[in-house]
């Protein structure tokens, strides 16, 4: 019998704006700005870079009671449509996709996020299910209002 063991977790969530996709593109190519649409995150702060590929910031978030930090990296950026920031520390590597496109008069926003965890830390994957479609949910909520004041 073959023992499976999840190590890893996926929240996807796309929204929609009347905001133009050069509004949306310039607003979310700031990684900084994830204090105004991310509720889980305390501080994202930039330390190194212009805003280009190799940008890299400091990210503090809060999940299920806990501060963890985050180095992130932009490690794409396709101006007007995508962009692919790597983040890491010792319990985890996360990778953040935004595909921005046209949708109408507006703009469609397409947010992965990937999490694979390490160490212990993979242990308590299983059990961490709803409290990601959570943290999901409230970003996507987050996201629809910060792009609708844009």
């Amino acid at each position: 019998m073959a023992v499976v063991t999840v190590t890893s977790m996926k929240l996807q969530r796309t929204v929609q704006t009347t905001a133009a996709p050069a509004a949306v593109f310039a607003y979310l190519s700031d990684f900084t700005t994830t204090t105004e649409w991310d509720p889980g995150t305390v501080v994202t702060e930039r330390i190194s870079g212009d805003g280009g590929e190799g940008t890299k910031y400091r990210n503090v978030s809060e999940f299920k009671g806990r501060k963890t930090e985050l180095e992130y990296t932009l490690v794409t950026r396709n101006d007007p449509s995508l962009l692919v920031l790597h983040g890491t520390n010792k319990t985890v590597d996360a990778t953040d996709r935004m595909e921005i496109a046209p949708h109408g008069t507006g703009t469609q926003v397409t947010y992965t996020a990937d999490f694979a965890f390490k160490g212990l830390a993979k242990l308590a994957v299983p059990f961490l299910g709803g409290a990601f479609r959570k943290l999901g949910d409230e970003a996507e909520e987050g996201l629809r209002t910060a792009l609708a004041r844009l």
